[in-house]
Parts: C-alpha cells; sequence; structure tokens
C-alpha cells in the first residue's frame, strides 16, 4: 500500500476512534448560540445566529444541519493539513506521533461531545486568517478575525496569539530568528496593522457589556424559554452567559485559577501529552531560533488564562492541543527544516510516546450533562491495536512518499 495513503488511514482511523466516544447531537446550550441575534439590540455573540438566519429558519432541524456541516468542514481541513504536511515531512516519525497523538486528544473528542459549539466556527476562521496572513492579505484578515470576535470573544485568547505567530515566521521566512529579529519595525508595523481592528472590537465588546449587557437578561431568558428544544434551566444560564459582566467573571473564577492549571486532573491527562507535542516540536525545529520557539511555548499555553475567567476547565484544556496544531503546520510550512526520514525515537521518546497516547485514548475525559465517553477499557486496547500496527507500517514501510 502506497505510504501517503497509510498514513490518511492512521489519521482517519484516530480520529473516527476518538469521535464515536463522545458524538451526539447539539445539545440545547450550543442551540440557544444559534438562536440569538441582535434583535433585541446588541449583544456579545449575536453575529452566527444573526448571519443564520439571514438564509434560513432558526430551528432545531436546521441548527442540527448546520453544526454537522461545521465539524465535517474541520475534519475534513484538519485530516487535509495533516496528511499534507506528513508528505512535506517525507513521513518522518516525529510527524507521525505529533498528529496520531492530536487526532486522539481531547480537542477532537470534546469537538464532537460540544457539536454545534462556536468554538468550532473560530478555529476554521483561524485557519483562514492564518491563510490569508501568508497571503500577504493583512487588512481581510483583520476583517475576518474582528467577525470572529463578534462570533466569540474567546477569539482573543485562541485567533490572535496564533495568527501573530503566523506573521512572526512569516516575517522570517527562509531565514534565521533572533530576538532583535521579532522586534524590527516592519513586523511590529505589520503586527499592529493587523491586531487594531480585532482589538478595537474586542475592547468595545467588553466596554459594552460592562455598562449595558445585563440588561437584556430578562428579555433573552423570556425569548429562549418560549422555544420548545430549549428547557427553563439552559435558557437562564445562556442569558445568564450573554449578560454577566467580564468583570464579574474574572471576580467570581480567577481564585480558582492555579488549582485548576497546576493541581488538578487535567494538569497531568492533558498537560503530559501537551508537554510531549511541545517536544516533537522542539525536536523537529530545534535549528530554528530558540526565541521562535520560546513564542510559539507562550501561544500554546495562552489559552489557559481562560481559566482566570471561565468554568468549564476540561473544554478550555483541550485548546492548547489545537494550537499546537495550528503552529506545527505553520512552522513546518514556513521554516524550513531538514528532515532525516530514517532517525527513530531513542528509549525514552519511546516511553514518552506511549505515556502521551495512553493518557489520550485511554482515559476518559469528564464531559458535560452527566454523560461518559463510549468504549470499556478492553474495548479500547482493542480498537488501539490495529492503528498502532498501522502507525507501525507507516514509520518502517520502506516504499517512497
Amino acid at each position: 500500500m502506497n505510504r501517503k495513503v497509510l498514513f490518511i488511514i492512521v489519521y482517519t482511523y484516530a480520529l473516527v476512534f476518538s469521535v464515536l466516544k463522545t458524538i451526539r447531537f447539539p445539545n440545547q446550550w450550543s442551540a440557544a448560540h444559534w438562536m440569538l441575534d441582535y434583535r433585541f439590540g446588541f449583544i456579545k455573540r449575536g453575529f452566527a445566529g444573526g448571519f443564520l438566519g439571514l438564509f434560513v429558519e432558526k430551528n432545531e432541524q436546521n441548527i442540527f444541519v448546520l453544526s454537522v456541516f461545521i465539524i465535517l468542514l474541520l475534519y475534513g481541513l484538519l485530516l487535509f493539513m495533516a496528511s499534507k504536511e506528513t508528505i512535506r515531512n517525507k513521513g518522518d516519525v516525529y510527524t507521525l506521533v505529533f498528529y496520531l497523538t492530536f487526532f486522539l486528544s481531547q480537542y477532537i473528542i470534546f469537538t464532537a461531545h460540544l457539536i454545534g459549539y462556536l468554538d468550532h466556527i473560530i478555529f476554521l476562521l483561524t485557519i483562514l486568517v492564518i491563510w490569508l496572513l501568508r497571503k500577504k492579505k493583512i487588512l481581510l484578515a483583520s476583517l475576518v478575525a474582528s467577525i470572529s470576535i463578534l462570533i466569540h470573544e474567546v477569539s482573543f485568547f485562541l485567533m490572535l496569539p496564533i495568527c501573530c505567530f503566523a506573521l512572526v515566521v512569516d516575517g522570517v521566512r527562509g531565514g534565521g530568528i533572533s530576538f532583535k529579529d521579532t522586534l524590527n519595525s516592519h513586523l511590529i508595523k505589520r503586527i499592529s496593522f493587523f491586531l487594531i481592528l480585532p482589538l478595537a472590537v474586542t475592547f468595545g465588546v467588553s466596554a459594552y457589556q460592562e455598562m449595558s449587557g445585563s440588561n437584556y437578561h430578562k428579555m433573552i431568558f423570556n425569548y429562549l424559554d418560549h422555544l420548545e428544544f430549549i428547557n427553563v434551566k439552559v435558557a437562564d444560564s445562556v442569558a445568564s452567559a450573554y449578560t454577566v459582566k467580564f468583570t464579574d467573571y474574572i471576580q467570581d473564577e480567577s481564585p480558582h485559577f492555579f488549582q485548576r492549571v497546576f493541581v488538578s486532573k487535567c494538569s497531568i491527562f492533558f498537560g503530559i501529552p501537551i508537554l510531549f507535542m511541545m517536544y516533537v516540536v522542539y525536536r523537529k525545529f530545534e535549528k530554528a531560533n530558540k526565541y521562535l520557539l520560546l513564542l510559539f511555548a507562550i501561544v500554546i499555553l495562552i489559552p489557559l488564562g481562560l481559566h482566570a475567567i471561565a468554568y468549564d476547565t476540561y473544554r478550555i484544556w483541550s485548546f492548547p492541543f489545537m494550537i499546537l496544531f495550528l503552529g506545527y503546520w505553520i512552522l513546518s510550512s514556513g521554516y524550513n527544516v531538514s528532515v532525516d526520514v530514517s532517525e527513530k525515537l531513542s528509549l525514552p521518546e519511546i516511553l514518552l510516546a506511549a505515556l502521551a497516547i495512553a493518557l489520550v485514548s485511554l482515559v476518559p475525559s469528564q464531559l458535560l450533562d452527566d454523560e461518559v465517553e463510549r468504549f470499556s477499557l478492553v474495548q479500547r486496547l482493542l480498537i488501539l491495536i490495529p492503528l498502532l500496527a498501522l502507525g507501525t507500517a507507516c514509520f518502517y514501510k520502506k516504499a517512497p512518499m
């Protein structure tokens, strides 16, 4: 079998396994987000529902169809990008274990579990923005980023840092990078030009939320409560999420930040695989300047700052996996690195890879709505055996890419 096809099979197998563990219909929370728009005046996160309402009637069936389309588009893009970068890297073992860990990771698990959430659109738009930046279309990229902020303000943490990193890598394409390079005036002007509009939108949404956001709670609650597929508990929760001040979130959640990041179960079950993937990035791009890799490490960890303003700990811990995926794509396609396809993992690397893969694939994640992951431990082990066998065949098969 052609090695290219074999890699695609391995990644698809891992993706399907992760999805099947938690896939479900869009829950009431995600449906409620799509039902909201600007009918009561300006509200945060109102753009997606308002845009959808321009084309179709907003109901449970159409939200389901749209959610399925979005998730399939996201998965298709992830498989295409991973396969393309694997071929670009000639199928070396570090690229293989990186993407295998990603497709087994909690990011994929939670995208299936939280189908219909606005996060999926944010990352689709992030891929688009990075592509636009690489095509030198900075103004258009800035406009898309601003729209993303109006869809969900979490874009500030998930989109803007990795996009700025893409600009830095593009600014030093084909050469080394030093600390001085990151501060050159041309690069700072490009980053500033890109950021000024989305930062203005972020500030505007935040200021409006502080001054007037709470005024809409009753109207939003009454609207959602009258929908047959939204119960009163979800209606109240979503109405609060749309109207509570950001400063109130910080006051309530920031005392738990240290515990959620450093001394929770996620610190181990998510943290070790994330650190392993960061190590793979280092091994692949260790010939790049240390400042570039340090900058990327900071970008990877920025989403964890959401723990200071939100309580959905497991969902937040899944975001660094996607940032790692995007950063690997940026580095791999924008920074020349010599590839030794014959290089093998050392024994410590094999043990670390095995631990990371075991944690993402065998340890159940804590899901929402009292749901649990499918497949027993024995079933998971049986499913993983052919996957690992295929992965091994990818590396040892001698046919060229």
